[in-house]
């Protein structure tokens, strides 16, 4: 159990899935009681799928997502100097802080509560007291990163860079988390959106140590047509 409070993934759409499901229900009921019971069994099937969709979106958003992230950062060595890109409230920045007693875990984000519901910087300071870990917290743009080349060990970033409203933009921070990168350092990127360009935009820059794997369904927001995929890199060492 975590003793943050990490809110919700994009929480309008969470609301619109608790809605509708409400919505179509009663329409199922209103159906059955005027007799039209074709439309109730229909209205009945929607709700029923629409609240499975529901429960899947919270599920993952308080749940899921910190099991899959647990496991994969179980493979830090504890010495590492980690980034998170787009932390939000925290949820994957102190999962890899805690195990990092000699490294050190950095947060950058530019804390906006449409991504996230209640998205600031003293709430994931909090979180860090809450967990009893150390963190840094960088207000900053992940396609302008203020690090040097090569500063980090360990760069993660969970469905942060989607958020980019360009291509072009995407393709900036995906360079960016690439220069920060040291070499033979370890990318993972989680998104439900937009991996297989981070990919090509990766293979450009020469990175050929690349998986992109789907994240199974504890990571669904939804459903299996909203899955997320993780992007795993890692940076070439220079030869010669």
């Amino acid at each position: 159990m975590r003793r943050g409070r990490y809110g919700f993934d994009a929480p309008l759409a969470l609301a619109g899935l608790v809605s509708g499901a409400v919505v179509v229900l009663v329409l199922s009921v209103t159906s059955f009681l005027q007799g039209i019971p074709v439309a109730g069994v229909a209205f009945l099937l929607g709700g029923i799928y629409t609240s499975a969709s529901a429960a899947s979106y919270l599920y993952t958003t308080r749940r899921g997502k910190f099991a899959v992230w647990a496991e994969e950062l179980d493979r830090l060595k504890g010495d590492e100097r980690l980034l998170d890109l787009g932390c939000g409230r925290g949820a994957v920045l102190l999962l890899a802080a805690e195990r990092l007693p000699d490294g050190r875990a950095t947060g950058l984000d530019l804390w906006r509560s449409r991504d996230q519901s209640g998205n600031d910087e003293s709430v994931t300071r909090a979180n860090a007291e809450a967990e009893g870990v150390r963190v840094d917290l960088v207000t900053g743009d992940m396609r302008e990163l203020s690090f040097a080349d090569a500063s980090f060990d360990v760069i993660v970033s969970s469905l942060a860079v989607h958020n980019i409203p360009d291509a072009e933009g995407r393709a900036r921070a995906v360079r960016e988390a690439h220069r920060v990168l040291r070499p033979g350092g370890l990318l993972l990127l989680a998104d439900f959106q937009h991996t297989p360009a981070y990919e090509e935009t990766l293979r450009e820059l020469g990175v050929v140590d690349i998986r992109r794997r789907d994240l199974g369904w504890r990571f669904w927001y939804g459903g299996p047509w909203f899955r997320t995929w993780m992007l795993e890199a890692r940076k070439p060492v220079a030869v010669g």
